[in-house]
């Protein structure tokens, strides 16, 4: 007893003031009212635990990321003319797009120039690269190739045989006068990339760092989960394939690995390079302002595309409303590839009314993963409401499904790195490509079709009969969807 106050009333007070303030903390936030609640019974049921991994993991853009800042920085304050001078082209490029085009053309471009300023911009190629048998060899060809500079970002680079090859390639082209800079996310590599294996590479010339360090706590919940090279500030790639061995053999218990990349060729790499330089610049500090890294393509493309990024950062979440948008604006049918399907309320409202309305809307997801199942469970319990609402759920099954591509219409498409999930929305830094051409799309859906023949669909009717305890073990896992 404490002044005649029992101990009782006194842990009792004190685990009420603990929960009103932490009530009040994460309400000022003013987040979505499920991730505020979801964060609120963490923090509950795990006193101290739960608030050490909000601080860690949990709080919103506004704590410490500024990618946004030092984007804006180098597309608006001369560091990059190329860049500057696309963005003030915009207006032209928008009207050209729209003009003749489906309404798409004409709604969805000016929604991500306003929400990220993502411009409009061109390639004279574009290849869509479907596994690591046909992304892998092109990369290697192309990396051999480099004459001035090499930029990687990749979530997960591993110390394999295969990345091996990619060191040996790097370090030839750094001995020969290339520069080659590249960033790792040290979360993603975890248990991958040996300590050996950067230090051998850096000591070639190779400036190989991690994003974000480990011991910088009060980032350590932004991921930089891009997957970006650009050779030359002429060729580019963007998707969904890592550095690592497993995309070609497969991770232990599947039978391969199945996703999509991008190489493209034209004025929109110089974008991809500016999101390598903003990224660059926020690691090490060193602004790569030299115009030889932004040279003006030497033929102006008939493709049009739409670099789009989004982060921790983002005052909207861009690529949130990019797949809102497409779904929404489909007249006809929508295909989307995603390995996780953990959605907010207004993103799975989209995707159901869509389906309502007659569009044929198919989605196509992993069962389950090589790492954690927690995520692929909840997902379950999405896949059953939107297959109730007619959309056609599609299970991977043999290799690990890890593609993230939305077609519709067969007129425009998007390729990325997003997965269609919180995290990827509003917690890692990721970019999508957004391509606005009839073959290009086509060529996607082609392959989405084929796809089709590897999957098992999803029955709402055959989930419900699942024992009782497996299904109470899915939503308990969705109640932390939004924290996912």
């Amino acid at each position: 007893m404490l002044d005649g106050l029992p101990l009782a009333t006194l842990i009792a007070a004190a685990l009420a003031l603990y929960a009103l303030g932490v009530f009040a903390f994460i309400v000022l936030e003013n987040r979505s009212p499920q991730s505020t609640f979801a964060w609120f019974f963490l923090m509950l049921l795990l006193p101290g635990v739960g608030l050490g991994v909000y601080v860690l993991f949990g709080r919103s853009w506004r704590a410490f990321s500024r990618e946004n800042v030092l984007y804006k920085q180098l597309t608006g304050q001369g560091l990059n003319e190329q860049v500057r001078q696309l963005v003030e082209d915009q207006e032209p490029e928008l009207e050209a797009l729209a003009a003749g085009g489906p309404d798409l053309y004409r709604r969805l471009p000016h929604l991500l120039w306003a929400s990220s300023r993502a411009p409009v911009t061109t390639a004279h190629r574009i290849d869509v690269l479907q596994d690591a048998s046909e992304k892998y060899p092109r990369l290697l060809e192309d990396l051999r190739n480099a004459r001035r500079h090499i930029h990687l970002v990749y979530y997960e680079w591993a110390s394999d045989p295969f990345t091996e090859e990619i060191a040996r390639i790097l370090a030839e082209r750094a001995r020969a006068g290339v520069s080659v800079r590249a960033l790792y996310d040290p979360i993603g590599s975890w248990s991958m990339l040996t300590r050996q294996y950067v230090r051998d590479l850096n000591a070639t010339g190779v400036r190989l760092l991690p994003y974000s360090p480990l011991w910088n706590l009060h980032t350590i919940s932004y991921r930089n989960h891009r997957k970006i090279v650009v050779i030359d500030g002429r060729i580019g790639y963007a998707g969904g394939l890592n550095l690592t061995e497993k995309h070609i053999t497969g991770p232990e218990g599947f039978e391969g690995w199945r996703d999509t990349h991008v190489r493209l060729e034209g004025d929109a790499v110089t974008i991809l390079q500016s999101v390598f330089a903003t990224q660059w610049l926020n690691a090490t500090g060193e602004a790569l302002a030299d115009p030889g890294f932004y040279p003006k393509a030497d033929q102006k493309g008939r493709l049009s595309v739409q670099v789009v990024s989004s982060g921790p950062d983002s005052q909207f979440r861009t690529i949130r409303q990019l797949y809102i948008a497409m779904i929404s604006m489909a007249k006809d049918h929508v295909y989307i590839q995603s390995p996780f399907c953990v959605l907010d309320e207004s993103l799975a409202e989209v995707i159901k009314a869509s389906a309502m309305s007659g569009v044929k809307v198919w989605l196509m997801i992993a069962p389950s993963g090589a790492e954690g199942q927690l995520a692929y469970r909840a997902g379950m319990t999405y896949a059953r409401d939107l297959a109730r609402a007619g959309v056609r759920v599609l299970l991977y099954k043999g290799a690990y499904f890890h593609a993230k591509t939305i077609s519709v219409d067969s007129c425009a498409c998007s390729i990325g790195s997003a997965n269609m999930d919180v995290r990827s929305f509003a917690i890692n830094y990721e970019t999508n490509l957004v391509i606005y051409d009839e073959g290009v799309t086509r060529e996607l859906e082609a392959d989405f079709l084929a796809d089709v023949q590897r999957c098992e669909a999803f029955s709402a009717e055959r989930y419900d009969e699942r024992p009782f305890p497996a299904r109470l073990g899915d939503s308990v896992m969705r109640l932390f969807s939004p924290l996912l």
